[in-house]
C-alpha cells in the first residue's frame, strides 16, 4: 500500500473515519497521478498525497452526513437498478454472489451502501446546479489564452497486427516473423486486413480489428512510430520489431497538422469550464461544512481544513 505508515486517527463530529476510506482515499490519487508522472515524482509527492486523502476522507464523511441531514429520498426502484447494473458487471449472478462472499458484505448491507452513495450524489447534483455556465466569451476568451493547446498535430490512422514470440530464443523469434511473413502475403494477396488481425494478432486491438484509432508522433514506440508516418495512405509495412514483438502496419489516413479552431474545440472547453466551476462550487462547499464540523486527528482538534475532490 502507498501508505506504508499507519493512517492517523480521525474522528469527524464524534465518529471515526475507517483507516481503509483513507487508505482507499490515497491509492485512487496515487493511481491517478501515476498516469501521468514518473514513479519518482509521485514517490516524491508521498506526503501531500497523504495529506489530500485525509481531506478527502474528511470531506466525503461530510458530504454523507449532510446527504443523511437533508433526509434526501432514493427510492428502491433506484437502489434496485444500481444493483442490477453492479450484477451485470460482474457477469452474472454467480459470479456476483461469488464477489460478496469474498468481500463479506450482505446483499442488504450493499443496498444501503449504494443508497448512500446515491444521497450523496444527489446532494452533490444539488450543489454543482447552483455552478453558472460558461458563457460564450469566456469560452473564447480560454480558447485564446490556450490556442496552442487547441492546435490538432500531424496525425496518422492505422491498424496493425502483432505476433510475439513465445520465448526469447533466436529459433522462436523467427517462427514469429515467419508467421507474420505468411499473414502479410495473405493481406497482399488481397485477405481483408481486419479479419485477419482479429484472428491472429496478439494485442487486444485485434478484437477491434487491428485498429488503433488516430494518434500523433510520439505516442507509440519509436520504430512503430516512424513506420506509421513515413507510410503512404493506403499503405502496408513491412515487418517492425518492437519490445512488445513482431508488428504489420496497415495505414488508413494521415492528416497533416493544422492551427486550432475555435468552433472545434468549443464544447471541449464549455466542459472543462464547467466541470472546474462544478469542482470549485463543491469545494467551497464542504470547506463551508468543515469550518462547522468538529474533527479531531490523532485526538488533537484541527482548524477547517482544505477541501474534497470528486
Amino acid at each position: 500500500t502507498p501508505m506504508n505508515e499507519k493512517p492517523p486517527r480521525i474522528v469527524v463530529n464524534g465518529q471515526p473515519i475507517a483507516e481503509d476510506a483513507i487508505v482507499f482515499e490515497l491509492s485512487r490519487l496515487v493511481q491517478f497521478y501515476s498516469q501521468h508522472l514518473p514513479e519518482e515524482q509521485v514517490r516524491a509527492q508521498l506526503p501531500q498525497l497523504r495529506q489530500r486523502a485525509i481531506d478527502q476522507a474528511i470531506g466525503s464523511r461530510l458530504l454523507i452526513e449532510e446527504a443523511f441531514r437533508r433526509d434526501l429520498s432514493i427510492s428502491d426502484e433506484e437502489v434496485d437498478q444500481r444493483l442490477a447494473e453492479m450484477v451485470e458487471r460482474s457477469g452474472g449472478r454467480d459470479k456476483f454472489d461469488a464477489l460478496l462472499q469474498k468481500q463479506k458484505l450482505t446483499e442488504a448491507a450493499l443496498r444501503e451502501q449504494i443508497r448512500r452513495g446515491r444521497r450523496v450524489d444527489k446532494l452533490v447534483d444539488q450543489v454543482v446546479a447552483e455552478a453558472p455556465e460558461p458563457t460564450e466569451a469566456e469560452i473564447r476568451a480560454h480558447f485564446e489564452s490556450h490556442r496552442e493547446e487547441y492546435n490538432r498535430p500531424e496525425r496518422v490512422l492505422a491498424q496493425h497486427i502483432l505476433i510475439k514470440p513465445s520465448g526469447e530464443s533466436a529459433a522462436e523469434r523467427a517462427q514469429a516473423q515467419e508467421r507474420l511473413g505468411a499473414i502479410r502475403q495473405r493481406v497482399l494477396d488481397g485477405a481483408a486486413f481486419s479479419d485477419l488481425a482479429s484472428d491472429h494478432s496478439d494485442c487486444p486491438s485485434g478484437r477491434e480489428g487491428g485498429s488503433l484509432g488516430w494518434f500523433s508522433r510520439g505516442m507509440m514506440v519509436e520504430a512503430f512510430d516512424r513506420a506509421a508516418f513515413a507510410l503512404d495512405k493506403g499503405g502496408l509495412s513491412d515487418i517492425i520489431e518492437t519490445p512488445f514483438g513482431y508488428h504489420l502496419i496497415y495505414k488508413t489516413d494521415h492528416e497533416e497538422p493544422r492551427p486550432a479552431d475555435f468552433d472545434e474545440a468549443r464544447e471541449n472547453i464549455r466542459d472543462f469550464l464547467r466541470h472546474a466551476r462544478r469542482g470549485e462550487r463543491l469545494a467551497a462547499f464542504v470547506s463551508g461544512l468543515r469550518a462547522k464540523a468538529t474533527v479531531e486527528i490523532d485526538g488533537a482538534p484541527t482548524p477547517a481544513g482544505p477541501d474534497v475532490e470528486r
